[in-house]
């Protein structure tokens, strides 16, 4: 009967989370393992790389959850409120992984050098969610027109939102979050809608 761990995997994130900002991704797995309280070898044992430990630690997945849920959306349900939904959700991950980023650039500390290549995460969900677009443009859900685009204006205007809420003094929203969305969304419909509202 195997052991139940001692440490758990939340409390090597934690260390590895609290290292990494200090020090950037350049820090040392045995100095993650000593303040955890565990062997470098069992890090290892929990994540196969050094990358995936980053990654994880730092709250970033392989896959967005929004990213993943994009797939199931194609052709099915109101196409506008749908876009409202993973705005507001793609809002909610962006306040979670963009702190963690914002310090480490600000800190001089290095980041993987998978986020500096054309196939890095943040190139993945741009990616992702163009094919998206591409697919409901094709099954005659929106205008045609660049979906690439599309998805640069959304996403970048939800990463501004929450860039400009982390900037406040008080940590306040610019404005309030669902109708900021709303808005955002209206205002790219007219210009994608299939037909005329």
């Amino acid at each position: 009967m195997p052991r139940t761990p001692k440490i758990t995997n939340e409390q090597i994130l934690d260390a590895a989370r609290e290292i990494f900002l200090e020090q950037g991704f350049g820090a040392s797995t045995l100095e993650i393992a000593q303040k955890a309280g565990i062997s470098e070898a069992s890090i290892f044992k929990r994540f196969s790389t050094k990358e995936e430990l980053f990654f994880a630690s730092m709250g970033i997945p392989e896959k967005s959850p929004w990213g993943k849920k994009l797939d199931t959306l194609v052709g099915k349900g109101n196409l506008k409120q749908n876009l409202i939904d993973m705005s507001l959700e793609i809002l909610e991950f962006n306040r979670q992984v963009m702190p963690r980023l914002m310090m480490l650039r600000s800190r001089g500390n290095l980041i993987p050098e998978m986020f500096n290549r054309a196939d890095s995460r943040p190139s993945r969900d741009l990616k992702t969610f163009t094919n998206f677009l591409e697919r409901v443009i094709e099954n005659g859900r929106l205008r045609s027109c660049d979906p690439q685009t599309i998805a640069m204006i959304l996403l970048g205007s939800l990463m501004n939102y929450v860039f400009l809420e982390h900037i406040h003094p008080t940590g306040e929203r610019p404005t309030d979050e669902l109708l900021f969305v709303q808005n955002l969304i209206e205002i790219v419909w007219q210009g994608i809608s299939p037909t005329q509202d």
